[in-house]
């Protein structure tokens, strides 16, 4: 039986790197901003400078349940929306204990996920800063308080449509969405630099007369 090429080792299929191109924002990252941290923050060890390990999508579906059901249109657009903006197939998880206050039952769908790194997650960052952000009704800018005690940062979009890839004109569901960008060897005010040096667009505080 001839052997099916398409997967790597333990039959597992090999990674998807995501598109040819090289993402401009890693390239700026190790060009440009990696000398910069290492300057402001005296780390002189590659090894100890902070960096983007992954992003997390995720999206909320349990408010959504028909009794024990998830609504047709409502998982489908979900995983649509993920599918388009992030380039790779998301998973539903189901929730690991019951949750009265939300009507929610051990092993019922709770929300749609995907987890993205290397190129995908620099192409997906791109996108989130230079694209979606400023299609945000009335945007001011992202808040720049919601950094956890490692560094991560979250923040939650109201719906879709500011993503370009989605043409809401054929949505039948509008939903949001929150987003986590995961660091390594970094704390708040180390990821906030590195965020900004990337073109992130933290609110910028207003000025007293």
């Amino acid at each position: 039986m001839a052997k099916d090429k398409s997967k790597g080792k333990g039959g597992e299929a090999p990674a998807d790197t995501g598109p040819a191109v090289p993402p401009r924002l890693r390239d700026k990252f190790n060009g440009e901003v990696s000398s910069k941290v290492a300057e402001k923050f005296s780390l002189e060890n590659p090894m100890s400078r902070p960096s983007i390990e992954k992003i997390i999508v995720n999206v909320n579906v349990g408010r959504h349940l028909d009794g024990a059901k998830l609504p047709q249109n409502v998982r489908d657009t979900v995983l649509d929306t993920l599918n388009k903006i992030t380039g790779q197939k998301p998973i539903m998880i189901n929730a690991k204990k019951s949750v009265s206050n939300f009507k929610l039952r051990e092993g019922m769908p709770s929300s749609a996920m995907v987890t993205m790194r290397r190129e995908r997650m620099w192409y997906f960052l791109d996108r989130l800063i230079n694209l979606a952000t400023p299609r945000i009704r009335d945007f001011r800018g992202l808040s720049d308080k919601s950094f956890d005690k490692s560094g991560n940062y979250s923040m939650g979009l109201t719906e879709q449509g500011v993503f370009p890839e989605i043409d809401m004109a054929h949505v039948t569901f509008t939903h949001g969405m929150n987003i986590n960008i995961v660091f390594s060897n970094s704390s708040p005010e180390k990821s906030r630099f590195v965020l900004e040096e990337l073109g992130f667009p933290f609110r910028k505080p207003e000025k007293k007369n």
